[in-house]
């Protein structure tokens, strides 16, 4: 029996405490309700910072593909052996594109300001699956940089590849053209990203001080956190506070006057 009470009682803990935490998460989505306005403003706030950053800070950059279609035969008729060898070797061409030989004579030929790792930083190669095609995107702060340095890394592996490992240069599919538009920043993106950080960050601030704040506010916090009742509950009354506040400072006063005396 007395085991049986035990149990029950554990069980009633057990419910008071997992009602407890339901009020929590309740009173916290009323502590956000009555924050709106600061979490709105949060994040107008990161809206606006991120606005001013990608229309008068950011850099915009643009970009220029150029392509190369691998192909290893001379003769006009293509058969099946032909693109099979092109599939290979067109993982070779894309090491090829990478070494620093051809990013050295693209910057002598461009007289380019950067250093080799400036440069790879600026390109980047990529082979479309199940194709036999390289393109070669380059990205830079100025458009026509961009075009010359795609089509000038395309001319130099062509001559390169051709030379060095004695086999047909790959053909020039597409020729960069001079972008028009910046591919970044991205403002629309920018705008949307600051304002739902500047609002995650006031709901992240205002749950940390409302999770901290172990105040005993009301006589339900009482039997929450004490398990005592409350017996009585006295509302405050702004005239005996006033009535309170006078009196005290009508003493106050009196034992002035006597001490002056």
């Amino acid at each position: 029996m007395a085991r049986a009470n035990t149990e029950v009682e554990s069980l009633d803990l057990l419910r008071e405490e997992q009602g407890a935490d339901e009020i929590n998460l309740l009173e916290l989505f009323y502590r956000l309700l009555e924050k709106f306005r600061i979490i709105l403003a949060a994040g107008l706030i990161g809206a606006i910072l991120m606005g001013v950053y990608s229309f008068f800070i950011a850099t915009p950059m643009y970009e220029a593909t150029s392509e190369m279609y691998i192909l290893s035969s001379k003769d006009s008729a293509i058969n099946l052996s032909d693109l099979q060898i092109g599939a290979a070797l067109t993982s070779d061409y894309e090491e090829v594109l990478r070494t620093w030989e051809v990013e050295a004579l693209v910057r002598q030929n461009l007289d380019l300001p950067y250093t080799n790792k400036q440069l790879k930083g600026m390109i980047s190669i990529a082979n479309p699956s199940n194709t036999r095609i390289l393109k070669i995107t380059a990205t830079s702060a100025d458009p026509q940089e961009a075009k010359d340095i795609a089509n000038e890394y395309v001319a130099v592996a062509r001559e390169y590849i051709s030379s060095v490992m004695m086999t047909d240069a790959p053909t020039t599919l597409s020729e960069a053209i001079l972008p028009q538009q910046p591919v970044s920043p991205r403002k629309a993106r920018n705008i949307a990203l600051g304002f739902i950080v500047g609002a995650l960050i006031a709901i992240v601030i205002i749950t940390i001080v409302f999770i901290s704040d172990d105040k005993i506010k009301t006589s339900d916090d009482i039997r929450k956190y004490i398990g005592l009742p409350t017996l009585a509950v006295v509302a405050k009354d702004p005239g005996v506070q006033k009535a309170n506040q006078s009196s005290s400072s009508q003493s106050s006063g009196k034992r002035r006057d006597r001490e002056q005396k």
